[in-house]
């Protein structure tokens, strides 16, 4: 089965690769071009089926797509879908980073998760949809070099390391996009054999 991972993001591309290895046939932007999709819908599931379903129309190709939130108690569940975006449309990870431990100064609950929703789309219409929760919580200032996003500042429950600081091979044993995205292998996999 071919897959087009439907992400631009170069860390994504990788990280998705390395949680599912060589089980599919991997296509990615660089091989398989495709129009940016405008992520605005309500909720991660949401996001994750239009850029399934427009990069499925668009190029005739089975896709996986996936949209992922961090959502922080003290912020009633925000950045949630705008995380990407949520220091402003143009912002980067180390904006977005800033604005939430600004938000989070002096807070005592400081308990957050990162959820993830993959939606692989198929060009006769078929879908399937699953989903990853990461709990954890958010530190008062970024530790670690690896990773991306938020990883700087979430601590994962049970690990006395951030995203960020753990091993690439270890986070992706328990991350919320590695949950999410085994759970799709899976079902993937279930529809191979029984085709």
């Amino acid at each position: 089965m071919k897959l087009l991972l439907g992400t631009k993001s170069a860390d994504k591309v990788k990280e998705i690769r390395e949680i599912l290895g060589d089980s599919f046939q991997w296509l990615d932007p660089t091989q398989h071009p495709f129009f940016t999709v405008t992520e605005d819908g309500d909720t991660l599931e949401e996001n994750a089926r239009k850029k399934a379903q427009s990069i499925s129309k668009e190029t005739n190709s089975i896709v996986l797509a996936e949209d992922t939130g961090l959502e922080v108690d003290e912020l009633k569940g925000a950045p949630g879908v705008f995380s990407a975006r949520f220091a402003g449309p143009d912002a980067d990870s180390q904006k977005n980073v800033t604005k939430l431990l600004d938000q989070l100064k002096g807070k005592s609950n400081r308990r957050a998760r990162f959820h993830c929703v993959c939606v692989v789309h198929f060009p006769d219409g078929k879908e399937l949809v699953t989903t990853g929760v990461l709990e954890g919580s958010i530190l008062t200032a970024p530790r670690g070099r690896g990773g991306f996003g938020y990883d700087l500042v979430f601590l994962p429950d049970g690990f006395p390391k951030t995203l960020a600081e753990l091993p690439s091979a270890m986070k992706n044993k328990i991350s919320h996009r590695a949950i999410a995205l085994r759970a799709m292998k899976a079902k993937l996999e279930h529809l191979q054999a029984s085709s």
